[in-house]
């Protein structure tokens, strides 16, 4: 499992002494904690650690884009690596060729006659992806695909 994965990493950082990335591994296995007791299980899907690891990338996506607007180089570039040690435990990203077929099939199984559907074709597409593609890239294909209907 992901979150085995992430724990074996952080161990090797400690031994390694890396202080960005056992830092970084250490919040992201505090995080994980967290969900799994919010949702009262032992050990949390793959899914789910992909969707905290996620959460986590947006964030330093966030503070990177602030830190440079403040000038902050330091902090930006700090920010960079842990995004960096972050996203090496995401999946590869599906293609927009990979997506467009999902897409036609789910709007063929909702039956979607234009952009009104999209509410429906979406909530057939976004559990096939889970993790695989950005939920904004999807949104945006469906909708692209639901204006040429």
């Amino acid at each position: 499992m992901l979150a085995d994965q992430i724990s074996k990493d952080y161990i090797q950082a400690m031994k390694d002494k890396d202080k960005v990335k056992s830092s970084t591994l250490s919040f992201l296995r505090s995080q994980l904690k967290y969900v799994a007791i919010e949702k009262k299980i032992d050990q949390l899907e793959d899914a789910d650690t992909i969707g905290v690891i996620k959460k986590q990338v947006k964030q330093r996506q966030d503070s990177i884009e602030q830190y440079e607007k403040g000038d902050r180089r330091d902090l930006a570039d700090k920010e960079k690596q842990e995004l960096a040690i972050l996203q090496s435990y995401l999946p590869q990203e599906m293609s927009t060729d990979q997506l467009s077929p999902m897409i036609a099939k789910a709007i063929q199984e909702a039956n979607a006659g234009g952009v009104k559907d999209m509410g429906a074709v979406m909530k057939i597409v976004l559990p096939q992806v889970a993790g695989q593609a950005d939920n904004q890239t999807v949104s945006r294909l469906v909708k692209e695909a639901l204006l040429k209907l």
